[in-house]
């Protein structure tokens, strides 16, 4: 019989105990996990090392070398104003990349609270906090981050809060099902009998549990994101020039789509990269810290 996920997950470990866990965590991966962490890796040591060796400068404007093709000075080409497309295309990764990690972690900070709080605070907290949740997800996700990013104003930061908005009551949910049903479990209604005080069951049994669908959902969530800062800085509600960021670069170049193909399809075709890698790898993730969905998912299969 295979561990459930929980179980790959003790909530007191030392040091140790997790680089082993780790260890046979990575020697176990699947073709999935791998494909979908070497697109991300990619992406990532592209925006780490990009700018540091690209002899250009993002934001300097060289008019007589502008709409270049790709070139072996410019392998990406060069855009309306003369600058570097691949050099921009690197500094967009890191900008694309930072926003990401920066709003799920928001968002996973806040659904997080909201889930426990809603799942151990008693009947009323959790009616209160559930309806709340419940009314945050009647509105569509992209349409309520284009009012609250147009209502604060242009700006990455103001896209991070939007987006950080929309987006955290499914962590509520996730997180307030599982803490629900590990209630109900034996050792929990022991300790709670003994008195055990509820930021230690917090502690000890509840965010142990939570750690799993926490991780899968917010690798998903990376590579929507990406998508939706784009669409937004696209609309001129993110990145404001002259900073490189991938919508932002498909909003200066939809004018040159016949004359100049490259300024759009390379930020496009990253901005494809990111989401399908994500994508792999939180498909990858779930299959294997939830043995049970991927029982399912081979049974459906057969």
């Amino acid at each position: 019989m295979s561990k459930s996920a929980t179980e790959l997950v003790p909530s007191n470990v030392g040091l140790g105990g997790l680089y082993r866990r780790y260890r046979q965590f990575a020697l176990q991966t699947n073709t999935t996990i791998r494909l979908g962490g070497g697109v991300i890796g990619l992406l990532v040591l592209a925006a780490l090392v990009g700018p540091v060796v690209s002899p250009y400068d993002p934001t300097t404007q060289v008019l007589e070398m502008r709409l270049r093709g790709p070139s072996l000075a410019h392998p990406l080409g060069t855009d309306a104003l003369g600058r570097d497309v691949a050099t921009r295309l690197a500094y967009g990764a890191r900008v694309s990349l930072a926003l990401a990690l920066a709003a799920t972690l928001v968002r996973l900070v806040l659904g997080t609270t909201v889930g426990l709080l809603a799942a151990t605070g008693g009947r009323l907290v959790d009616i209160l906090l559930m309806r709340l949740v419940d009314i945050q997800l009647a509105f569509p996700g992209l349409v309520l981050a284009l009012v609250i990013a147009g209502v604060l104003g242009p700006s990455l930061r103001n896209v991070v809060i939007a987006l950080s908005i929309v987006g955290w009551a499914s962590y509520a949910r996730v997180v307030r099902g599982t803490v629900l049903s590990v209630k109900e479990r034996p050792f929990v209604q022991s300790a709670t009998l003994y008195g055990t005080p509820w930021h230690r069951l917090v502690k000890r049994h509840f965010l142990p549990h939570v750690v799993n669908p926490v991780i899968v959902l917010a690798t998903l969530n990376l590579g929507t994101i990406v998508l939706a800062a784009a669409g937004l800085s696209y609309l001129g509600l993110g990145a404001q020039p002259p900073t490189a960021e991938w919508g932002s670069m498909i909003a200066d170049g939809r004018n040159y789509m016949r004359s100049a193909p490259w300024l759009i399809t390379a930020p496009g075709v990253a901005i494809m990269a990111t989401v399908i890698g994500f994508n792999l790898l939180g498909d990858g993730l779930r299959d294997r810290l939830d043995p049970d969905h991927l029982d399912d998912r081979q049974r459906r299969r057969t």
